[in-house]
């Protein structure tokens, strides 16, 4: 019998902070859960514990506490070349490069889904249409 991997999620920094959030709690937590469970495998850049560093204890506590179920991944030449395309293309300017890395590691690490809070840069569907640019 043939074993079914879970599907690979990149979460970014927004849903880590969503767990403290009382707008982002419930989905946020939901999210983790299921994480938990192994029902997903939870894909982060180095990005995001860069991002945390500053984040309130209880949000840096669940990252540390989900470490052990994550793949934290750092930021290839692939994946600043695909940022530096979404940069060139207009996706974001370079004031949210982060965003745009947020997204272009997730991809070159093969996430099947992005779960994030950022409504302005990541999950727009303007945006999302955009990013359909290569190098």
């Amino acid at each position: 019998m043939v074993m079914k991997r879970p599907m690979r999620v990149y979460a970014d920094t927004s849903v880590f902070g969503g767990t403290q959030d009382d707008i982002f709690e419930a989905g946020s937590n939901a999210f983790f859960q299921q994480v938990r469970k192994g029902q997903f495998q939870l894909v982060v850049s180095g990005l995001v514990e860069k991002e945390l560093r500053g984040a309130p204890e209880a949000v840096r506590a669940v990252f540390e506490e989900l470490l052990p179920a994550m793949e934290v991944v750092e930021e290839s030449a692939a994946a600043l070349m695909l940022q530096q395309a979404y940069l060139d293309a207009g996706v974001v300017t370079p004031n949210w490069a982060g965003d745009a890395l947020h997204v272009a590691v997730a991809s070159v690490s093969e996430c099947a889904a992005i779960v994030s809070w950022n409504f302005q840069h990541i999950v727009n569907l303007r945006r999302i249409s955009l990013q359909g640019v290569m190098p």
